[in-house]
């Protein structure tokens, strides 16, 4: 049998012309790489907003505390499992919504870069959630005790952390800041009126989870429909009470979620709201009319905590653009900017010696 591979001696060489014109087009690709990396780094327009320039922002806020969430950095890990109804496969051919079981690991928190901070009335409460679905396929959403948000952009909600910024006289926010954001972001007064009207519960376990963004789902032939989701609590609603807790308490929060699940599992309904086409999916200080239709997808059971630590949630990042086949997101420019904050801060704390958090189950003697 010959050999028809082309010897060293048998390869034609190239020209001068081609090499120079070979260096030229390598060199034009790296310059391309180069100035790409300089744009989204901000290098090229100083001024330019970008996620590490917001991650920064929030260090310059709550202060640097290594190897935690610069964001919503106080927390403790959770796990269960979701079974489906059925009911939204119709909407959405995501496995997550055919009825069966999927396991799932999460996050409780309160909003804020402080991870020591004491829990306290009107707190902000976060759940983020990562869905294992059978196909190999994870869904992960973060949703917040609030109604609506505050802000609609990535840029307003930087400029309204830069209003928060404590002044170092006084240690707390200028007023005058603040106010002067107020009446630029009408919107934003909007927003706040409509939280300020709504009472917080007394803990995590009875709050009802807003996902404030809308996002579309896809069924399976291919129609799409404009939905927003909550999980709403089956633990009956109680006020947060006006009284403050003992300064000692200052976990009181997590401690109460953390016995009410040794006591048992907690269940939350995903309900997912079907928004209709005058219904506004790029603006999240806009809650949609409470008569538009409500989907039951299934029962969220958590029967499982502790504390972060490797392996658990600590390591988790709750993009909202993790997402299965069966729902892509809406327009809403809060979600791409979400998506790429979060990717900076969490290659930050990576990358940091880690602390142990502040809310220790095993410390109630109760834990795992």
């Amino acid at each position: 049998m010959t050999d028809d591979r082309p010897s060293a001696t048998q390869t034609p060489a190239l020209g001068g012309g081609g090499n120079l014109l070979r260096l030229a087009t390598i060199g034009v690709v790296v310059l391309a790489v180069v100035l790409g990396f300089a744009y989204v780094g901000g290098w090229l327009s100083p001024g330019r907003l970008t996620p590490a320039r917001f991650v920064d922002r929030f260090e310059e806020v709550y202060g640097l505390h290594p190897g935690f969430r610069r964001n919503h950095a106080k927390g403790v890990c959770i796990a269960g499992y979701f079974d489906a109804t059925g009911a939204a496969a119709t909407l959405s051919k995501a496995v997550v919504f055919t009825a069966g079981r999927t396991l799932v690991i999460g996050r409780f928190s309160l909003a804020g870069g402080e991870p020591f901070a004491s829990d306290g009335p009107a707190a902000i409460r976060g759940m983020g959630l990562s869905f294992a679905l059978a196909d190999g396929e994870v869904w992960r959403t973060a949703m917040v005790d609030l109604p609506v948000f505050p802000v609609r952009t990535a840029n307003d909600f930087y400029t309204q952390l830069g209003a928060s910024v404590p002044d170092p006289a006084t240690g707390k926010p200028d007023p005058a800041r603040v106010k002067a954001f107020l009446d630029a972001h009408p919107e934003t007064m909007r927003a706040t009126s409509l939280i300020k009207s709504r009472p917080f519960s007394s803990g995590f376990a009875n709050a009802t989870y807003n996902g404030l963004n809308a996002f579309r789902f896809v069924n399976a032939a291919g129609e799409t429909a404009p939905v927003r989701w909550s999980m709403a609590a089956v633990d009956p609603f109680a006020p947060e009470p006006t009284a403050p807790p003992a300064p000692a308490d200052k976990n009181y929060l997590f401690d109460a979620v953390v016995r009410r699940i040794e006591e048992g599992p907690v269940r939350w309904r995903l309900i997912v709201t079907v928004g209709k086409p005058e219904d506004p999916t790029d603006d999240a200080t806009i809650a949609w009319p409470d008569n538009r239709s409500h989907i039951d997808a299934g029962t969220l059971t958590i029967d499982h905590v502790d504390g972060e630590a490797p392996g658990n949630c600590r390591d988790i990042n709750f993009d909202p653009l993790v997402l299965p086949s069966g729902i892509t997101p809406s327009n809403d420019p809060l979600l791409s900017a979400r998506s790429a904050i979060y990717s900076p801060s969490f290659t930050r704390r990576e990358g940091e010696p880690k602390t142990p958090s502040a809310v220790n189950p095993a410390a109630l003697g109760k834990g795992p």
